[in-house]
């Protein structure tokens, strides 16, 4: 069974450029009200994704106790986001991946990057999207 009809479409997506400052970043996940957000290169290819959790740990480790406490957010405007993305954290899936595949996907992320042959980023899925996916076909038995 193909996953495409789940896609929620980039262009409906909120996601950071790998290049975007910390401070954007903070300010697209406050606007957006997301924890957790995808991050893309200039070419559109998925580069991981970085939560809340990963912005605290930056402010954390690369600022002192003052600024921290000021919320002064002016001074992580000379990082990148890119700086913040960990290794094989939430995962992409290919377009053509099967039902199994994104299941075993959604059982550990709250949405799952979906991306072309070329790595590109399309989309995402929702663990929401899912469980509403199933719970229709179980109403219709």
């Amino acid at each position: 069974m193909n996953i495409i009809f789940l896609i929620k479409p980039k262009c409906s997506t909120a996601y950071l450029l790998k290049n975007d400052t910390v401070r954007q970043g903070l300010e697209k996940m406050r606007f957006h009200r997301y924890t957790a957000l995808p991050v893309i290169d200039e070419d559109g290819s998925y580069q991981g994704t970085v939560t809340e959790g990963d912005f605290l740990r930056y402010i954390l480790l690369n600022h002192t106790v003052e600024e921290t406490l000021s919320c002064d957010i002016r001074s992580t405007e000379g990082s990148k986001v890119s700086a913040l993305i960990r290794k094989d954290f939430n995962p992409s899936v290919n377009i053509y991946a099967t039902m199994e595949d994104l299941l075993e996907r959604v059982m550990d992320q709250n949405f799952v990057p979906v991306v072309d042959d070329r790595g590109v980023f399309v989309g995402i899925i929702t663990r929401k999207d899912v469980i509403g996916y199933f719970r229709k076909k179980l109403q219709k038995m």
